[in-house]
C-alpha cells in the first residue's frame, strides 16, 4: 500500500497507528478537546516514531454518549487540516464509521478510514469512490455470541473484507481489526490475539491500554504501558500487520526489537 509516497509493505515490518483523541471522554483520559491542543499532540505523536496518525471524535469508551455528525465534524476536521498544513507527508487516518465526516476528512487531508463498526455499505462504498483505504473492526452490541467467539469474528471480518472487494478496494488497502475489547469478555480477547492474521488481508491490533490489561496487571488506564507492550510483541509474533497504540515511544522501541526478532528487520544504518 502507497500513501503520502510511503510503501507499506505488509509482512515485511509492522507499522505504528498512533490514537488522537478528539474527545472530552476517553477512557484513557488522553482525549483533547482544543483543536490547537490536539494539532500540537498530534505532531509530537508523528515525531515519536508514529507511521500513521489514527484521528477521532467520538469516544468509543463503554457507556459513551454517541454524538451527531455536526459534533464529530466540528472535532475532527479542522484538526485534521492542521495537522495536514504542518505535517505534509503524513499518512492521516479518520476515525469515524460515518460517511459524511469520512467526505470531510478526505477533503481536509485524511487518507485513510478506520471503522469501529465493521463495513457499512455505504461507507464502503465512499472509500472505494475517494480511493482511501480501510480498516474494518468487528464489534457488537453485549458479549454473547451464537458460536464459538474466534470463529463468530473471523467470519464477520471475512465478510467484510468480500464487501470491500467486490466494491473495488484493493486487498492491500482493507485492514482487519479483531476489535479487542468490543463487545467481547477479557477471556475473548486473549483468545483474539492470532486468528485474525490467518484471513489473508493486513491486520491491525488495538489493545493499548485497554480493560483486559487493566484486568490482567490491576493498573488504572495510564499506568498500561507495559502491558500493552507485552501485546504488541504477542501480536508481532502472531503476524499483526499495524499497532494502534497512545504510546508511541515506547511501542516504536517494541516494534524495533519485535520485528528484528520475528522478521528478520534490521533498522536504517545497521551494521551488526
Amino acid at each position: 500500500m502507497r500513501l503520502r509516497g510511503r510503501s507499506f509493505a505488509w509482512g515485511e515490518r509492522t507499522y505504528l497507528m498512533a490514537i488522537v483523541n478528539v474527545t472530552p471522554d476517553s477512557f484513557s483520559g488522553d482525549g483533547r478537546t482544543q483543536i490547537d491542543a490536539a494539532i500540537d499532540y498530534a505532531v509530537r505523536q508523528w515525531n515519536a516514531g508514529a507511521d500513521m496518525l489514527d484521528i477521532g471524535g467520538e469516544s468509543t469508551r463503554p457507556g459513551h454518549e454517541p454524538i451527531d455528525e455536526a459534533t464529530e465534524l466540528a472535532r475532527v476536521v479542522p484538526v485534521i487540516a492542521g495537522v495536514r498544513e504542518r505535517l505534509r507527508d503524513a499518512v492521516i487516518s479518520v476515525d469515524t464509521y460515518k460517511t459524511s465526516v469520512a467526505r470531510a476528512a478526505r477533503a481536509a487531508g485524511a487518507d485513510m478510514i478506520n471503522s469501529v463498526w465493521g463495513a457499512p455499505e455505504d461507507l464502503l462504498e465512499v472509500a472505494a469512490e475517494l480511493e482511501m483505504p480501510i480498516a474494518v473492526m468487528h464489534n457488537q452490541a453485549g458479549t454473547h455470541y451464537d458460536q464459538d467467539v474466534v470463529e463468530a469474528v473471523t467470519a464477520f471480518l471475512r465478510d467484510c473484507a468480500e464487501r470491500a472487494l467486490l466494491c473495488g478496494i484493493g486487498p492491500e488497502r482493507i485492514m482487519l481489526d479483531p476489535g479487542i475489547g468490543f463487545g467481547k469478555t477479557p477471556n475473548h480477547n486473549v483468545r483474539l490475539l492470532d486468528r485474525i492474521c490467518e484471513l489473508g488481508f493486513p491486520t491491525l491490533l488495538g489493545t493499548s491500554r485497554k480493560s483486559t490489561i487493566g484486568k490482567l496487571t490491576g493498573r488504572e488506564a495510564h499506568e498500561r504501558i507495559y502491558g500493552t507492550a507485552a501485546t504488541t510483541a504477542l501480536g508481532i509474533a502472531a503476524g499483526i500487520d499495524v499497532v494502534r497504540v497512545h504510546d508511541v515511544a515506547q511501542n516504536r522501541d517494541v516494534i524495533s526489537v519485535s520485528d528484528a526478532i520475528v522478521r528478520d528487520w534490521r533498522p536504517t544504518g545497521w551494521t551488526g
